[in-house]
Parts: C-alpha cells; sequence; structure tokens
C-alpha cells in the first residue's frame, strides 16, 4: 500500500491540490503534513488527552504551516459549545451608552475575549420584556457562559442564570449571592475609605457624600468605607442618594446645601454624579476647591474632562474586564467560581 503523498502548501494562499488549484486546508491534511492519524489532529484540536508531546508538536507546526482552522459549527457540535460569551446589561439600553464605565467594560471584554478567539455576544436586560428574551436565549444554550454587568440586590436576572446552570461572573460583588457566583470587583470599601480619609487630610471637616443606589455593592461599600473614615463624627445629615447619573448628583447636591449649607467637602460614589454635583455647586456660587473640596470614584474619562478637573477613585477598567473573562472561561471549563478585589489607586486633581 503506497503511502498518502503530503499536499503541497503555499503558506500565502493554502493547499494546493494536483491540478494546481488553492483550497481550504483539512484535518487530512494537517494529518499528512505532521504525519500522524486524523484522529490524533482532531484530539489535539479539541484540546484532549492522549497525544504525544513529539505527535502534538508536530501538529501544532502543521496547522500552522498549512493555515489550517477549525470550522466552529462542526466543533461546536463535538464540544457542545458555542464558543462565544455574553455580555449582558441588566440595566436601561441608554446607559450604555451615556455612563462611560458600560462601555469601558465592555470594550476590556471584548479584547480580552477576542485574544482568546471567543466571540462576545452584547445583550441588554433592562426590563421585564428584555429579560425574558434573553433567558429564553441563554436558555437555548447560544453562549457558553455570561459576565454580568450592574447586578441589583435581587436581580431576577441573576436567579435565572443559576437556575439554568450557567456559568456567570459578575462585575461587582454580587449582592446575596457571594458564595454562588465568582465575580471581580475594585475595591470599594477600601475606595470610599481611601477618598473620605484624603478629603480629612487637605483640612475639611464637614464631609458629605453622595451614595450610589444602596441595592448595588458601589452604592453599600463606598459608604461603609466612608463611615469607617469619619469614625464618631458621621453624621447621617451629611449623606444624599443618587443612582449614578449626572441629573442625581446634581439634585442631591443641593438636597445637601439645603440641609447642611455648612458643608466644606463632598465624597461623590460616581464621577458621573460628581459632574452634576458641580454644576450644582457653581450655580450655588460656592467655589471648588475653595469653599467645597469634590471627590469622586471612577477615574472613566469623564474625571479629568471637568472644570475643575476632578480627584477621584480609579478603577482599572482594563484588569476587571480581562480578569472576568479570565475567571468565566475557568468555570465553563468545570472550575469553582472564584472572586478577585482590585485596589484603586487614589488620583489628586485640581477638584481636592
Amino acid at each position: 500500500m503506497t503511502a498518502a503523498r503530503p499536499p503541497r502548501v503555499n503558506t500565502l494562499t493554502g493547499v494546493e491540490s494536483e491540478d494546481g488549484r488553492v483550497r481550504r486546508p483539512t484535518i487530512r491534511d494537517v494529518a499528512a503534513v505532521a504525519g500522524v492519524s486524523r484522529g490524533t489532529v482532531s484530539r489535539v484540536i479539541n484540546g484532549g488527552h492522549w497525544v504525544s508531546p513529539d505527535a502534538r508538536t508536530a501538529v501544532e507546526e502543521a496547522i500552522r504551516t498549512t493555515g489550517y482552522r477549525a470550522n466552529p459549527h462542526a466543533r461546536s457540535l463535538v464540544t457542545g459549545r458555542s464558543n462565544s460569551v455574553a455580555f449582558l446589561l441588566t440595566e436601561p439600553q441608554h446607559l450604555l451608552f451615556e455612563d462611560p464605565t458600560f462601555s469601558l467594560l465592555l470594550r476590556g471584554a471584548t479584547h480580552a475575549a477576542s485574544q482568546r478567539q471567543m466571540p462576545m455576544v452584547l445583550l441588554v436586560a433592562g426590563t421585564a420584556e428584555e429579560r425574558r428574551s434573553v433567558a429564553q436565549y441563554l436558555e437555548a444554550g447560544h453562549v457558553d457562559g455570561v459576565l454580568l454587568i450592574s447586578s441589583h440586590r435581587g436581580n431576577p436576572m441573576m436567579g435565572e442564570l443559576l437556575r439554568h446552570d450557567i456559568p456567570t461572573v459578575a462585575c461587582g460583588v454580587p449582592l446575596g449571592y457571594e458564595g454562588k457566583v465568582g465575580y471581580v470587583s475594585a475595591d470599594d470599601r477600601s475606595g470610599g475609605r481611601t477618598m473620605t480619609q484624603h478629603l480629612l487630610d487637605t483640612g475639611r471637616r464637614r464631609v458629605a457624600t453622595i451614595t450610589g443606589p444602596m441595592d448595588t455593592p458601589g452604592g453599600v461599600l463606598r459608604l461603609e468605607g466612608y463611615r469607617e473614615a469619619l469614625g464618631d463624627a458621621y453624621d447621617p445629615e451629611l449623606v444624599a442618594h443618587g443612582d449614578y447619573s449626572r441629573e442625581s448628583g446634581r439634585l442631591a447636591m443641593a438636597e445637601l446645601l439645603e440641609r447642611r449649607p455648612d458643608l466644606d467637602a463632598v465624597f461623590v460614589h460616581s464621577d458621573l454624579m460628581a459632574a452634576g454635583a458641580l454644576v450644582t455647586l457653581q450655580t450655588a456660587g460656592r467655589r471648588v476647591p475653595d469653599d467645597v473640596a469634590v471627590g469622586g470614584f471612577d477615574d472613566s474619562g469623564v474625571a479629568a474632562q471637568l472644570h475643575p478637573p476632578l480627584t477621584t477613585m480609579h478603577q482599572p477598567y482594563e484588569r476587571i474586564s480581562a480578569e472576568m473573562v479570565r475567571l468565566l472561561l475557568e468555570v465553563v471549563d468545570g472550575q469553582e467560581p472564584a472572586a478577585i478585589i482590585l485596589p484603586t489607586p487614589l488620583v489628586v486633581r485640581d477638584s481636592a
């Protein structure tokens, strides 16, 4: 029996057939170039075991030489996976464009997934109708896992994900699900404590705060850090609540000025809310930082553009996104969910 002749390979255009035409390389071509069986090539491609180091090296070199690429549809039939993941935002659609933190996370996650040749699917579930549609899509197995963005306590989407055993990693501490779902979070409590202490260190004595929603980890943990820094000097009259929007920051700042006109600093739980707070302070004739020092949280790009430029806590969005993708793929591969908390450095600018 005569052994099959290895195919002629043009590294620029592909595999050449006997009549000189170029065609897409196949597993058979890879096997012929590597000098192994098609079954060995298949095991290498699908990450299987029982392949010797020499055979694996030969197959990988043959894949590089021939330019072979696996058929994703055929591979998904074999592995039972879609080879894609979802970026799931459980907030109203307009916030994807209005709040810069979400677009930064999306960009970072998409890049991190692409490095692993994993397409990213964007899903938004801010209404009951959207949640039903998304739940059906996820239950059908169209993605291998979910990056859950902006999860409020009691978020019904979290229950759907757990009920259908969909691998999930949350952005921020998933309140109420800490032991069930992996997550990556900036150190909100430490960041809140650091910013408040910085305002105190500049000589301020009546430091107010504008929190995020109290059903979110940022709202709860940054407030805890604020209280820890103040200790016995904590005064509930110096606390107002927002929803991370610019308008809520404007309104909360007005509420604080009416309630405590003697305040001389404010720690705002997001840069976007801080932008609204600055408008109120300027309208009221309060100079920043001379009369009132202002600190934010995020460093998402908004802070440096404000007038004056905003002192804030830096969230490492690119690293948060990359770690979320890494942890999610580990869960997809059967590992236990893990949690990572990343430091938030203080960035000092003119506002404080």
